[in-house]
């Protein structure tokens, strides 16, 4: 790092290249393999306007804090700090209080286990069961009541995520129930569609990589970012169906493509576009606007 420049070689580099990354705010410095280093740094010199330009273009930071509103699988939800409340983080709303919990769920559940193997048998996809089976994860509006924000609406007061203890605590254990919850809705998104497209899923694990949004492993583990929570539904819910379809073809091929038209309930070109455009800003969730 050079006055907070990440400098990389790259070898198919013609010439020295900045760029800002939306994700996180870093600047980096792509160098020619053969182009001398002093004479790339003082070219990114010479830059400054233009990388404040770009840093004052970036997402704004949306810190955990006590008031802040944000939507949690298309649901508004406020957090709140209260000083002499248990520590455990509590979800409520007037149809259903939840501690330590999704709100989706009809059964008490654990999200902090990894969930079991989904182990339904592989199938043809043109066969009539494989597209018959396996309805989707029940739609949040049917319990949740009308709640509404920032994505149509007035936000339901009595939506919250509640926490206490030190409240310097309180942003570490909001973004680990977040965790949880998107672990758990995950799964439950994952299973669906292995099931529509008769394939097994080894494992689900969730992380908070910048690069993607989720990947698909040969053995069959699939991994999601967390953040996919923070997504506007039928955008998380095609991002799976993406990464279920590498069961069937670890490629991006016509194929492929089809397969993931054929799962998916919606248009995945039209997720695919909410991530390029707005996808960036899910990063700074939990940030403040100053954090690179």
């Amino acid at each position: 790092m050079i006055d907070g420049v990440e400098v990389v070689r790259h070898p198919r580099a013609r010439v020295a290249r900045l760029s800002v990354d939306p994700a996180t705010g870093r600047v980096r410095l792509t160098v020619p393999k053969r182009m001398a280093l002093a004479k790339a740094v003082a070219w990114a010199g010479e830059k400054a306007d233009w990388i404040a330009a770009q840093r004052a273009k970036l997402p704004q930071g949306r810190p955990f804090v006590d008031g802040a509103v944000l939507a949690v699988a298309d649901r508004m939800v406020r957090l709140v700090w209260r000083e002499g409340a248990s520590r455990a983080v509590a979800l409520s709303t007037d149809r259903h209080p939840a501690a330590d919990r999704g709100p989706w769920s009809r059964d008490d559940v654990n999200p902090a286990n990894s969930p079991a193997p989904l182990s339904s048998p592989r199938r043809r996809l043109g066969s009539s069961a494989a597209r018959s089976d396996a309805s989707l994860p029940e739609d949040p509006s049917l319990r949740w009541g009308d709640v509404r924000g920032e994505r149509g609406g007035d936000m339901d007061r009595n939506a919250i995520l509640t926490c206490g203890g030190p409240i310097d605590q309180f942003p570490t254990r909001i973004e680990r129930w977040l965790k949880r919850e998107a672990l758990r809705v995950l799964a439950e998104d994952t299973a669906h569609y292995a099931a529509k497209a008769g394939v097994t899923v080894a494992q689900v694990a969730i992380g908070d990589p910048k690069a993607r949004w989720g990947s698909c492993s040969s053995s069959g583990t699939i991994r999601y970012s967390w953040r996919l929570l923070l997504a506007p539904t039928h955008v998380r819910r095609a991002t799976v169906a993406h990464e279920v379809a590498h069961r069937v073809h670890m490629h991006h091929g016509p194929a492929f493509h089809a397969l993931v038209a054929e799962l998916f309930e919606g248009d995945p070109d039209a997720a695919r576009h909410w991530l390029r455009a707005e996808g960036a800003a899910l990063h700074w969730f939990g940030r403040v606007s100053s954090s690179v």
